[in-house]
């Protein structure tokens, strides 16, 4: 009698799709901005990248099979892909054993800690990133001084978005879109590269693995906010937009972390929604909050809204009539 069968009444939704197939679309999205990422900030990104990966895995498997004492989930690639978007988000500089910290709050706290996949309220990879933006301050904003041929020296710079933050609009007047497409700017191993990202995106969109509402809420939020931001200062409306889509983690953040089916709103409607605070969020926090970059922070707020956006956009139920 304990074994008995229960089969829920009809329909029934079926799909071809499984978890280990999804991650495996999502770790082939990332490999383009890796690579980008290696060409010009060296093999430590591949050093880090791998780090932060084994840790994942490793410490995912440690607690479900002695803490738990259940069945192992490793091989779904959750594990990975939280490791390689840990990765992206940390500078190429940062010493292996803070990655593993942040390896261990991303799996510990920020996923098991909940119950595993699809029980996390909060992306386990800005779980991490954000404790350790908190914890070591100094050697999370520590980025290497990228040159214009690509080579990465020993000393360290700000990044774009600091450097508009503290100097003001003018900047705007030597920055180079095509060399921000390509990679050639400062900023944590994911944020360069946005053109390997887009690329990456057009594959997630091609796969059907995400959908288009949420990155583009998020984007297109963005631009409106910097282009209101961006009036007054002549040119500067035009491009001002297309400088804050490009720099820090916009893409990677709008395309890869804020899609996370655990933590995003089931409809599309209350993914508009969703996209659009985080949008907003990372704006205000960018042009008039203390950090430069506010991708992160606006992802994890939002984050708990989730709960919130898909009560209020709960889906009819079938067979229910709706009020004309």
């Amino acid at each position: 009698m304990a074994n008995k069968f229960f089969i829920s009444p009809s329909p029934h939704v079926h799909g071809d799709d499984s978890t280990r197939g999804i991650m495996a679309d999502v770790i082939l999205a990332l490999v383009p901005a890796l690579v980008v990422s290696t060409w010009v900030l060296g093999f430590n990104v591949l050093l880090i990248t791998a780090v932060s990966v084994v840790s994942c895995v490793l410490f995912e498997y440690l607690i479900q099979k002695y803490m738990l004492r259940g069945r192992t989930t490793v091989g779904d690639l959750s594990a990975v892909v939280t490791g390689v978007l840990l990765a992206f988000n940390l500078p190429a500089s940062i010493p292996w054993w803070i990655v593993v910290i942040g390896a261990f709050v991303a799996i510990g706290i920020g996923k098991m800690t909940f119950g595993g996949l699809g029980k996390n309220p909060f992306n386990p990879a800005l779980t991490g990133r954000i404790f350790l933006l908190i914890a070591y301050p100094v050697q999370m904003t520590s980025f290497a001084v990228v040159p214009a041929h690509g080579s990465v020296d020993a000393f360290s710079g700000a990044t774009m978005l600091t450097q508009i933050k503290e100097s003001g609009m003018g900047i705007m007047d030597n920055v180079d879109f095509m060399q921000m497409l390509g990679g050639v700017m400062n900023g944590s191993m994911g944020e360069i590269g946005a053109l390997a990202l887009i690329l990456g995106g057009i594959y997630l969109l091609w796969r059907k693995v995400i959908t288009w509402h949420i990155p583009v809420a998020v984007l297109g939020t963005m631009a409106v906010f910097a282009a209101f931001a961006g009036m007054g200062h002549g040119s500067l409306v035009y491009e001002l937009p297309l400088f804050h889509l490009l720099a820090g983690g916009a893409l990677l953040g709008a395309i890869f972390m804020a899609t996370d089916y655990s933590t995003s709103p089931m409809t599309h409607r209350g993914m508009l929604i969703y996209g659009v605070g985080i949008g907003a969020l990372t704006m205000i926090i960018r042009l008039w909050g203390s950090y430069p970059e506010g991708m992160s922070f606006a992802i994890f707020i939002m984050n708990a809204t989730v709960p919130l956006i898909n009560k209020y956009c709960r889906p009819v139920r079938f067979g229910v009539k709706t009020k004309k």
